[in-house]
């Protein structure tokens, strides 16, 4: 062993080996520093330098679950220079230390996804690995990748890249619903999506400040076992998990109800049942996205799916086109000032157009310039506020009090530009089911106890059920606004308004004003409000069988 390795070996010692930082740590954690108050300086550096081997809500960053997080999340919304797939296995050849056996060669989700998000200093300090020999691997297995031969998360992405990031997560399907909840709660609802669209802002901030407290944060994950430990970990990410699965039903509804307003007199007798138009285009449509989600490199889906922000935008302008070129709508539809008692279907559709706080922390750690996030979050809510008001205002204009859940549904089929809507509706969620679907089958892939399991043919099982099990909920709940109002409702004010207010003010504990302590508060209330109300009445409606 080099003489110099083993002199810094032993300066290190094993007392300090967990406080051992990079230098980007070591540079985030001065920012941080800069920014204390000058009195309270030794108190607060203290508070917020990472914390030692004493301090147990962070000592389990490299193994707790999930550890896929981060990288199926960054493959759903993320515009990056290269495919992931590439650097990955460039990080593989560059480390000169495995060599995989081409029959255990698994998708590029399953091999990196199942890596620590941070690197493991504790086990790669003060212990050399050979690099000439490479270790021979069993044909039966997968190799297990040690944490120790990836280097921390690189910031790559630039600032236009974040705001596409930002803007595609935020700007999805739930601008189909925003007439149909302007129609629930009147026009003065509108006031609540601004509302909404403020809040969430300044939680996308709060995620941001809760990320700055400890240089090891990366992910909405780890925010919460900063700030609850791994109860805070566990519960954050299964509900993240069922966000997205609620997504996915969405989308297998969205494309059954465009199809059978093009199609609406398809039927079906399978095995001496019959199958409504509905059902049907259900099932095909899961048998549409089937194909993606076993696809074994999802890398052009990514780059497929960030095309989102421009496909919702051609939606709406050919809502606008038809509108105003067109002559559609009715002929004095009926609107309404205020629905007091509808009014909670709109405020569950709101919160979900704004809800894109699971991967705001991935697109923070991924920008070169992180001061700039603030900016990135001002521009994209802007723009999907502007987007949101103009087609809630528009649609609720020219349909009235008879715009369905989704306004694509009211536009005449006989025109260009509703055929050009509906199919793209159509076809965009198709390109995004599988990512969508990616963060929940690799963090499922984690639980698998046995590492012969952990193959392809096992991965194929697990995202099969998960699309057979998606299936079913859409023909049992076949209901896009309410079903989404519930999902806003019970899922999204938990990740958008009260969770990042609840970790800010644990991480920043007795270094806040009185004023931010109130704001949060005020914002946990809304979102408990908001919350029990919405769910009430999304389950009520679900149960009487309609939006």
């Amino acid at each position: 062993m080099p003489r110099g390795k083993m002199k810094f070996d032993e300066d290190l010692g094993p007392d300090r080996e967990d406080d051992f930082q990079t230098d980007d740590e070591e540079n985030q954690a001065e920012r941080v520093f800069d920014n204390l108050d000058d009195d309270d300086t030794e108190s607060d550096i203290n508070n917020n330098s990472p914390p030692s081997r004493n301090l147990s809500n962070e000592v389990d960053f490299n193994t707790s679950w999930p550890q896929t997080y981060r990288t199926s999340m960054d493959m759903l919304t993320s515009v990056s220079k290269t495919p992931p797939g590439i650097n990955f296995f460039k990080i593989i050849s560059s480390a000169g230390k495995i060599i995989v056996p081409k029959e255990c060669v698994q998708d590029e989700f399953t091999n990196s996804l199942t890596l620590p998000l941070v690197s493991d200093e504790k086990t790669s300090i003060g212990k050399e690995e050979p690099i000439s020999k490479p270790q021979v691997q069993s044909h039966v297995s997968c190799p297990k990748i040690s944490a120790t031969e990836f280097s921390p998360p690189e910031r790559e992405s630039s600032f236009a890249q974040s705001v596409i990031n930002g803007t595609n997560i935020l700007c999805g399907i739930g601008l189909m619903t925003i007439p149909y909840a302007v129609k629930e709660g009147g026009w003065l609802s509108l006031a609540i999506l601004l509302l909404f669209a403020l809040a969430c802002c300044y939680t996308g901030i709060l995620l941001m400040r809760c990320l700055q407290s400890r240089p090891q944060l990366n992910t909405y994950p780890d925010i919460g076992q900063a700030a609850f430990g791994i109860a805070g970990r566990l519960g954050i990410a299964i509900i993240l998990y069922m966000e997205l699965f609620g997504s996915c039903v969405e989308y297998i509804t969205l494309v059954s109800d465009n199809l059978s307003s093009l199609f609406p007199n398809t039927g079906m007798n399978l095995a001496g049942t019959e199958l409504s138009t509905n059902q049907v285009f259900s099932i095909t449509a899961a048998l549409l996205v089937l194909p993606t989600v076993w696809l074994r490199d999802l890398s052009l889906l990514s780059y497929i799916s960030v095309g989102g922000i421009f496909a919702t935008t051609l939606v709406a302008l050919c809502l606008f086109w038809a509108g105003a070129v067109n002559q559609i709508g009715f002929i004095n539809p009926r609107t309404k000032i205020l629905d007091i008692e509808n009014i909670s279907v709109s405020i569950g559709l709101f919160g979900f157009g704004f809800a894109g706080h699971a991967v705001f922390p991935n697109v923070y750690s991924s920008m070169k310039d992180q001061s700039k996030f603030p900016l990135v979050l001002y521009i994209s809510f802007v723009f999907c506020l502007v987007m949101y008001v103009s087609v809630g205002v528009v649609g609720y204009l020219l349909f009235g009090d008879k715009v369905e859940s989704q306004f694509t549904l009211n536009m005449p089929k006989e025109l260009y530009a509703s055929k050009i809507a509906i199919w793209t509706t159509v076809v965009t969620p198709l390109a995004k089911y599988a990512l969508t679907l990616l963060p929940i089958v690799s963090s499922i892939e984690e639980l698998v106890p046995f590492p012969r399991l952990r193959c392809y043919a096992m991965s194929i099982v697990i995202r099969t059920a998960l699309v057979l099990a998606s299936l079913a909920v859409a023909l049992s709940f076949p209901y896009f606004g309410s079903v989404m109002a519930l999902i806003g409702s019970m899922l999204s004010m938990i990740v958008a308004l009260i969770y990042p207010c609840a970790c800010y003010l644990k991480l920043h504990s007795g270094r806040l004003s009185n004023m931010q302590i109130t704001n949060c508060i005020l914002v946990i209330i809304v979102g408990v409000i908001s919350g029990i109300i919405g769910t009430y009445s999304a389950t009520t409606r679900i149960a009487g069988k309609g939006d």
